[in-house]
């Protein structure tokens, strides 16, 4: 096995790791192996805590059950799991100390030698570090990929080479939690209320988003959404070279559509009606994902052969298959109302709707604009009776309650025509039902794949 990257020239002494998981675990281990003193303080008891234990039998220093203040002696540097809020007792005192706190970003940063592309916005992330990590290796770039997408940060660039460009996708709580974390290509996507149990305001919100931007140069590109007011502002204080994208207006700086083609700049980059994903919000995703790859040295070619071939991640607006004409589509990561918003803005056939799930008190009405083309209903879960009685109120004639997504998408079918599109995108947590959305999304794509 090659030698791993470790830290060089770390300037600090004794570092705390607050919270394991898998990113505390990496960040433990990376700082372990690169000669640096560090502590782990893990809620969990030892006795339950498997990466506690291995932490300790590899000699590090562990102290689980509880965040006694005494953690703090003798550290100059913390590194948070990015879900432990600030008002955590342990991040307040070393804050009040000027100790510095970060996320282990800021750690990868440190490691990862070269190029990078970050990602972030409220939604779409996902698919757009997707795009711009396919569109790299389609045209033969050295690329990693790392973040809130699943692989740790520093981890991942324990790996890396100079030659490599690692594409990040951060969420807004690994963001905030970096100092001197500055990417050669950062992009913004959009900013709609979220994590505010966590942010507490909009304003703090943002402000954490756009650090993606805070640290670049002259020398570096910001890719934005044009169209977003507030992703407009947050922009606006950076120093890096900024490249809008646009679904309203030609963008002589950037990308932007006629309604017909996609262009960057004034260079043609393919027919819009080639790009195989679904919908509005993944034709912004996409030219986001365009914008950021020529950057990092992607070619059209490359790009082209993503677009045309890309059906989507895994449960967010995934293409499944096409069963005697009927289109399915996953969604199952349509958690909330705004998730299932954009999928069903995203089909102008008609549409049988599945949906449903936990029960968090929300009203659907928002969502009536959209029932004009959708022409049955099939509702699960805990919501499944007040998304009926949403149904019928605006005009859907056939409403099915069923018990599971399996059920879902065999009466889906049932009742389906040619040229239907079969849509979960439950508009609901699955925690009614399941244990996690994929849970969900994977028993409707192994029911659809038993459909003839």
């Amino acid at each position: 096995m090659d030698q791993l990257n470790k830290l060089t020239s770390f300037p600090y002494n004794q570092v705390l790791v607050l919270g394991l998981a898998k990113s505390g675990e990496a960040a433990a281990k990376l700082l372990n192996s690169s000669g640096v003193s560090v502590r782990v303080n893990d809620q969990k008891p030892f006795s339950e805590n498997p990466q506690a234990q291995s932490l300790h039998h590899e000699g590090i220093e562990v102290i689980t059950g509880g965040h006694p203040l005494s953690v703090l002696e003798g550290v100059d540097y913390v590194v948070k799991n990015p879900g432990i809020p600030y008002t955590n007792a342990i991040v307040k005192a070393a804050t009040e100390r000027g100790i510095p706190v970060v996320t282990e970003i800021e750690l990868a940063y440190m490691l990862h030698e070269g190029p990078i592309v970050a990602i972030t916005g409220s939604n779409g992330k996902t698919t757009t570090t997707t795009l711009v990590y396919e569109m790299l290796k389609r045209s033969k770039k050295p690329v990693a990929l790392a973040g809130n997408i699943g692989k740790v940060s520093c981890e991942v660039a324990q790996n890396t080479v100079p030659e490599e460009t690692m594409v990040m996708e951060l969420s807004s709580f690994q963001l905030l939690g970096t100092e001197t974390f500055k990417p050669n290509v950062s992009v913004f996507l959009n900013l709609y209320e979220a994590h505010l149990d966590y942010h507490k305001t909009m304003e703090h919100y943002g402000q954490s988003k756009a650090k993606i931007v805070a640290n670049q140069t002259p020398q570096d590109y910001a890719v934005y959404n044009a169209d977003h007011q507030e992703v407009r502002t947050l922009v606006q204080k950076t120093q890096a070279q900024t490249i809008p994208f646009s679904l309203l207006s030609e963008q002589s700086e950037g990308v932007w559509t006629d309604g017909t083609s996609v262009y960057y700049k004034d260079t043609f980059i393919m027919k819009q009606n080639e790009i195989l994903l679904e919908g509005e919000h993944n034709l912004e995703n996409t030219m986001a994902a365009i914008a950021a790859s020529l950057l990092a040295g992607a070619t059209i070619e490359g790009i082209r052969k993503v677009l045309t071939t890309f059906t989507g991640v895994e449960h967010r607006l995934q293409y499944v298959k096409d069963v005697k004409g009927r289109r399915f589509f996953n969604d199952s990561k349509a958690t909330n109302i705004l998730a299932a918003q954009k999928a069903l803005n995203a089909f102008s056939e008609p549409t049988i709707w599945l949906a449903g799930g936990l029960d968090r008190g929300q009203s659907f009405e928002e969502l009536a604009p959209l029932m004009k083309h959708v022409k049955a209903m099939v509702v699960f879960g805990e919501t499944g009776e007040k998304l009926r009685e949403f149904g019928t109120k605006n005009g859907i004639e056939t409403i099915l309650m069923v018990d599971n997504v399996k059920q879902a998408a065999e009466e889906a079918y049932r009742i389906s025509a040619e040229q239907d599109v079969i849509l979960l995108s439950p508009a609901c947590a699955s925690w009614d039902q399941y244990k996690t959305f994929e849970e969900r999304g994977n028993m409707f794509v192994k029911a659809v794949h038993t459909l003839e």
